[in-house]
């Protein structure tokens, strides 16, 4: 692990305004009667509201002012009416609203994750994984606070504020001109801020991304860690994230406080001077008790509102940037999808596969060709197995069968239809895998078997269990396929969670078999007998096998050996060991140890 050091720099945000949020409308403006009914609550609110002060004009004028006629009681009851309406309406408001946002984060939520389903392996290479749990997560959390919350609140100020400044010049035109020639000067400061608070807002939630990143590393990789003592520097590569993720924090919170600070002020300052001139009309007799209460009081409520959508404003912004990077995630093109006329696969599958002068460069390698200029024809029914030391384009191989990339030229076949043509699912239902880092899914043994035919039966099951050499530890387990193998696998071993992966594609029964050291993690009594399931298995379907341990490969119909992403040997256990090359000096090498 590397030393503590600074958080990196935060990516470049393509859109950084509030045009973001269309993304979220979209989403929103699915449940229309939902926002229809929300829209007529948080508009009777803010009329209620706006009553309030006029409720108050009529108690005051009417009971105690000069031209008091003794029915104050009438207007009590009217201002109690207003109260009752503001109550329920706000109550209905605030359900619908809420309702709205968890569905929308919902929505979004899904929206993100089935489109990343259908990305390529290559935006996973140049994306965390962690950084875009991230957004599903605190992102669509900002989402949430803005559909549920922040938009209301904003509308609502902003109908209360428009229905309080009009009822201000209905009470006296003279003092509301004076108050509204203050609001340019409010607005001022929000627009040279806003941009400010921006972009802090950003920087801030990249940062608790890589809290999130730096956590999720660190916990999955909890034996190594504490395997070479490195809890300390961990605990300090962490701590240093964190600071940064504060640090950043307190300059979006600073610049804030300071915005919301000079706003307050300013329309406070402005409704003390106004109602300054306000008191001196009352005093010449130019205006009531009442109507100079009912502006001070709608006074109070039109600065509370105004002061209140500067803050909004900064949620918004912030809530923009979310949505922004989720837009982002939303908007990438999968690079692999089916044509727009596939062409179909022969039924029924005869397995055969064919490379025509493959070359590949892996999008985050491209100065290295992982495959150059390579051809191999496997025939249906035969079993292939590659050999070679590391980086010679082995599981390139499987990558590019199985369509997770496109050759850099040339290209690859199945039964004779190149794959682009084909639509992807269609090709990945005829491969069955079993890949060298086993994966594992914090399910079920029921659900990680029946991933390969999720329809399987118990019987069904129990039979693929049986001929992967799992069966036994699985009937151990204290509630059999129902229990739960923890993140990653983590109560089965090693050769457990490879029987298990072997039982999966044993379950799947496709036509071609992609073997990636199935047998790396078993002991030699599981090898045996597995390998003994592998090679009934194999009987009538195409198989290609990536071996580490070339002991495993000798019954292989054919061997082809790479180097440097080319074929440099090709034939039987027997002739490459007689050829005296490549094949034969790694033989020699394993071999002797093993000796």
């Amino acid at each position: 692990m590397a030393d503590p050091a600074p958080a990196s720099p935060a990516a470049p945000e393509p859109k950084r305004r509030l045009g973001n949020l269309k993304m979220v409308w979209d989403h929103a403006s699915r449940y229309p009667r939902q926002i229809a009914i929300a829209g007529f609550a948080l508009l009777t609110t803010s009329a209620a509201t706006i009553a309030i002060p006029y409720g108050f004009k009529r108690v005051i004028d009417r009971g105690f002012g000069p031209g008091a006629d003794g029915s104050v009681a009438t207007s009590f009851h009217y201002l109690l009416m207003i109260v009752v309406v503001l109550a329920l309406a706000t109550a209905v408001r605030f359900y619908y609203v809420s309702w709205l946002g968890e569905r929308v984060v919902a929505d979004v939520r899904t929206s993100v994750q089935s489109h990343l389903l259908r990305l390529a392996p290559r935006f996973f290479e140049e994306n965390r994984p962690s950084e875009i749990a991230s957004r599903l997560t605190s992102d669509t959390a900002l989402i949430e606070q803005v559909v549920g919350t922040t938009v209301s609140v904003a509308l609502r100020n902003f109908f209360t504020g428009i229905g309080g400044l009009i009822y201000l010049f209905a009470i006296s035109p003279k003092l509301a001109g004076m108050l509204v020639l203050g609001i340019p000067v409010i607005i001022l400061p929000i627009m040279l801020l806003g941009r400010r608070v921006r972009n802090y807002s950003r920087t801030s939630q990249d940062r608790v991304a890589d809290v999130g990143s730096i956590a999720t590393e660190t916990l999955g990789a909890m034996k190594i860690v504490q395997a070479f003592g490195q809890e300390e520097r961990e605990a300090a590569r962490f701590v240093a994230v964190v600071d940064a993720t504060f640090t950043a924090a307190k300059r979006r919170i600073r610049l804030r406080a300071v915005m919301t600070a000079i706003v307050i002020g300013l329309i406070f300052g402005s409704i003390t001077m106004v109602l300054w001139e306000g008191a001196v009309d009352v005093a010449a007799g130019r205006i009531s008790g009442g109507s100079i209460a009912a502006f001070v009081l709608t006074g109070g409520i039109v600065a509370g509102a105004f002061g209140a959508l500067t803050e909004v404003y900064g949620d918004l912004l912030r809530g923009a940037g979310a949505a922004g990077r989720l837009a982002e995630l939303l908007e990438e093109v999968p690079e692999i999808s089916a044509p727009a006329n596939p062409v179909p696969l022969p039924v029924p599958s005869r397995g055969a596969i064919t490379f025509e002068n493959v070359t590949f460069r892996y999008p985050t390698r491209p100065e290295v060709a992982a495959l150059n200029d390579f051809s191999l024809a496997i025939a249906p029914g035969e079993t292939v197995a590659v050999v070679g030391p590391s980086g010679a384009g082995k599981t390139t191989l499987f990558q590019l069968i199985q369509r997770f990339y496109d050759p850099t030229a040339g290209q690859v076949l199945l039964d004779g239809v190149p794959l682009p043509k084909a639509d992807p699912a269609e090709i990945r239902k005829r491969i069955a895998m079993v890949p060298q880092e086993t994966v594992i899914f914090g399910a079920s043994a029921r659900d990680n078997l029946r991933y390969g035919k999720w329809e399987a039966s118990d019987d069904e099951l129990w039979a693929a269990a049986e001929a992967a050499n799992a069966a036994e530890f699985l009937r151990k387990l204290p509630d059999g396929l129902d229990t739960f193998m923890g993140e990653g696998g983590a109560r089965l071993s090693g050769g457990q969670r490879q029987r298990v992966a072997i039982a999966r594609a044993l379950l799947r029964a496709s036509p071609i078999l992609l073997l990636d050291e199935a047998t790396s993690a078993l002991d030699a009594e599981s090898e045996r007998l597995v390998q003994e399931a592998l090679e009934r298995l194999m009987q009538d379907r195409t198989t290609l096998v990536i071996a580490h341990r070339l002991a495993t490969v000798r019954a292989a119909e054919r061997i082809i050996v790479m180097s440097d992403g080319r074929i440099v040997e090709s034939g039987t256990h027997g002739a490459l060991i007689g050829q005296n090359g490549l094949y034969a000096r790694l033989a020699s090498l394993q071999f002797s140890e093993a000796a």
